[in-house]
């Protein structure tokens, strides 16, 4: 019999095709991640089974699939969607009261099982509210993922201007920072992407334990993301861009992304309008996400665009800047090999980027980088070697940066070509399951020892 694992993850949309990937704030690259760390799992030898907890969702505005209890992945995976709250969609800061529902049928789902998972992965601090609790009343063995942090959120957020009622109120940082301490007082182990997050930001919470903490990068679809071939049909990725810019086969700065205030896209924007040598040699292409009705976006998504829309005009940048209203996610690999193709050059403004899967996507394709020095990025540059930190707090440094690294050809090569042959020695999904196989066995064949008595008590936080 193989491993049997059970990941949780709560918020936003996640099904087995075609991820909604920028649909909001709640959609972008942990659902991708997980759902591939899932499939990934389930295809190894080791693993019998591997089941992903998620919500189930019966509203009209969003695909009948998300009310669906139980959906094939692949061979050994599959997603149970398990109904807590109300039936509508929410954004996940309004999940807090609902998730003692999901703990109970949880529970009562799991002792009717013949056997026990042999680890809980939660995902987030609402599943890891969850995990924690569940895992204390069965005496499995917890494993969290944080993804990001609500200390370094709000940390950020006064940085950016917003006062601490104004953080609550859009964000109820509050409960989740007690979530997240919670998950960390009952975690038997706590994964980060780098070492920064250990370093920096896990330990800024008082119930984080060094010696928990051990750090696997995440993993890039090789079979997907790959270097730009004659057999790829570019008509309808050129289709996306040709409608908005007067010059399409300028080099690309490209970014890719969802519309919220972290990803700090508006200062890219302004950068760009600021300089005319940009303007002259570049274009700038957003992909944001879909956006088929401005109405049906959440204010922070609304406030983005707004931003943009503002700065294309007072700089007038018509014909220079793109932002398609849609895209299927099945592009996107292409528009990277596009972007490479035209010698263009991949940018993640981020205020702070936990990890950045489209930071390994780009590098896969062979499309050099330029990201914020602030949290992964800088653990995938040494090993790639393919581009340059920028601090993007700061428009002036942002702007010479992006000016410098689109000047030298041979510069441009040796990045691109770096960049694919850190991906492959480094990030392949293969390593990354394997790093993560081999330390769930070593740390839980201790564990599964353990008495029930020896699991650490819950702190008594509650979620509503």
């Amino acid at each position: 019999m193989g491993l049997k694992l059970l990941h949780l993850h709560l918020h936003g949309l996640i099904r087995s095709h075609d991820l909604e990937l920028g649909r909001d704030s709640d959609t972008g690259g942990q659902t991708l991640y997980v759902l591939e760390l899932v499939k990934e799992l389930a295809a190894s030898k080791e693993v019998e089974q591997v089941d992903l907890v998620t919500r189930l969702i019966q509203d009209r505005k969003i695909s009948a699939e998300y009310a669906q209890s139980r959906e094939h992945i692949s061979k050994g995976s599959q997603i149970l969607r398990i109904p807590f709250g109300p039936k509508r969609y929410l954004r996940k800061e309004l999940l807090w009261p609902y998730l003692d529902q999901l703990v109970e049928e949880l529970v009562t789902r799991l002792k009717k099982q013949k056997d026990l998972p042999d680890w809980i992965h939660a995902h987030y601090a609402d599943a890891g509210y969850v995990g924690a609790l569940v895992s204390s009343r069965l005496g499995i063995p917890f494993v969290f993922t944080g993804h990001s942090l609500g200390r370094e959120k709000k940390r950020r957020l006064l940085q950016s201007g917003m006062d601490h009622l104004q953080i609550e109120s859009n964000y109820s940082i509050s409960r989740r920072i007690e979530a997240e301490e919670l998950a960390l007082t009952n975690s038997n182990l706590v994964i980060t992407s780098t070492l920064q997050e250990s370093k920096e930001q896990y330990d800024r919470y008082r119930n984080f334990v060094s010696n928990h903490a051990r750090v696997i990068p995440p993993g890039v679809d090789l079979r997907r993301f790959h270097t730009y071939s004659q057999s790829d049909v570019v008509a309808d990725i050129k289709d996306l861009f040709d409608p908005f810019l007067r010059e399409p086969d300028l080099p690309p700065l490209l970014s890719i992304s969802r519309a919220v205030r972290r990803k700090n896209i508006p200062a890219l924007v302004e950068a760009f309008g600021r300089s005319t040598i940009l303007r002259k040699r570049h274009n700038l292409v957003l992909m944001l996400g879909v956006r088929n009705d401005m109405r049906t976006l959440d204010k922070q998504q609304k406030d983005v665009f707004q931003q943009i829309f503002e700065l294309v005009d007072k700089y007038n940048l018509y014909g220079k800047i793109a932002y398609p209203k849609c895209h299927r996610r099945d592009q996107i690999a292409s528009i990277y090999r596009w972007a490479a193709d035209l010698k263009g050059l991949f940018v993640n403004p981020a205020l702070t980027e936990p990890f950045g899967l489209t930071l390994l996507e780009a590098a896969a394709s062979g499309l050099p980088i330029i990201a914020t020095d602030d949290g992964g990025p800088s653990e995938i540059l040494s090993r790639c070697r393919n581009g340059l930190l920028v601090d993007a707090t700061d428009l002036g440094i942002l702007q010479n940066t992006l000016e410098y690294a689109g000047s030298n050809q041979k510069k441009w090569k040796r990045w691109s070509d770096n960049g694919i042959q850190g991906i492959t020695q480094h990030f392949s999904w293969n390593s990354h399951v394997r790093k993560y196989l081999s330390l769930m066995n070593n740390q839980f064949n201790l564990t599964k020892s353990q008495s029930l008595a020896e699991v650490i008590p819950l702190s008594g936080i509650k979620a509503s």
